[in-house]
């Protein structure tokens, strides 16, 4: 799932390509990524990118009409091209669930919004102001943002019994963080995952805010210019523990270890993280406290 700097990244790229073109033609190919009715998604066309920004996990494409605004969930993703087909697409029969062309003073460009696998999570939405969409209205701070400080961070975390690594998952809570972050934050906190939030005092507070802006920052430049083909493969280069199971810790050596759920997974170092302690998986016995 692209997180808060891969969609950063995204972001900042479509901004710089796609500013000042108009939406030529939108086709939504699967219905079931709609999520909005009214303004349809055909006012779109016509009208002039203004700019584009990041509200968490959420993309908005600002126009001089309605926005669009997509939300790439698990397995969806954003195709970039300079050199866009008119092809007039079939309902569902394809990876593709949206596309939208525009034409500006860079020439012709494409976007498709693509979603791999079965399970369909995608979401567009077009309208009138992003605050309309409901996830961008229940999203918690954004990390980076001025009102997002330590202290900010020790209020959210001491009045919850929530363990950690949902905690900083929740995006009602902070914004942009998921489940590949969590992980590497965590890990250079060197915090277990299961730690119960209120739990952590302050100065260990003050160490997990440093590693969030230190993990998302350095994710951030790397992210920073590069197009939607390189992004995950700059995402992965980077990863300590996140998708690492059986390689070792590059900081003191150890194997990470993996706790498994029904649809996901979580990566630690029990050297780093747990005082040695191997987690126990879910499924088969309690929590680690």
């Amino acid at each position: 799932m692209p997180e808060l700097p891969e969609v950063a990244g995204l972001a900042g790229f479509l901004d710089e390509h796609l500013r000042g073109s108009r939406v030529q033609k939108v086709q939504i190919v699967s219905f079931a990524v709609l999520k909005t009715a009214d303004p349809p998604y055909t006012a779109l066309e016509g009208s002039t990118v203004a700019g584009v920004r990041r509200f968490g996990k959420f993309i908005c494409i600002d126009t001089d009409g309605p926005s669009l605004v997509f939300h790439l969930a698990r397995a969806g993703w954003v195709r970039f091209t300079d050199s866009p087909t008119d092809t007039q697409l079939r309902l569902g029969k394809s990876h593709i669930a949206a596309r939208i062309t525009f034409d500006g003073p860079r020439g012709r460009h494409g976007i498709d919004l693509t979603e791999a696998g079965t399970k369909k999570s995608l979401a567009v939405y077009v309208v009138r102001d992003p605050q309309d969409v409901p996830g961008i209205a229940a999203l918690g701070p954004d990390p980076f943002s001025a009102a997002f400080d330590a202290d900010a961070l020790a209020e959210l975390l001491g009045s919850s019994s929530q363990q950690i690594k949902g905690l900083l998952r929740s995006q009602s809570v902070i914004a942009g963080i998921g489940n590949a972050y969590s992980d590497e934050i965590l890990h250079a906190a060197r915090i277990s995952p299961f730690a119960i939030a209120k739990s952590l005092d302050r100065g260990t507070v003050q160490v997990l805010y440093g590693a969030i802006h230190s993990i998302l920052g350095t994710a951030l430049a790397e992210a920073a210019g590069k197009p939607p083909s390189e992004l995950k493969d700059v995402k992965r280069s980077h990863m300590r523990v996140h998708a690492r199971t059986g390689e070792a810790c590059p900081v003191c050596g150890d194997t990470v270890r993996e706790v498994s759920f029904a649809d996901t997974a979580l990566q630690y170092c029990p050297t780093c993280q747990t005082h040695g302690k191997i987690l126990a998986d879910r499924r088969t016995s309690k929590f680690l406290k």
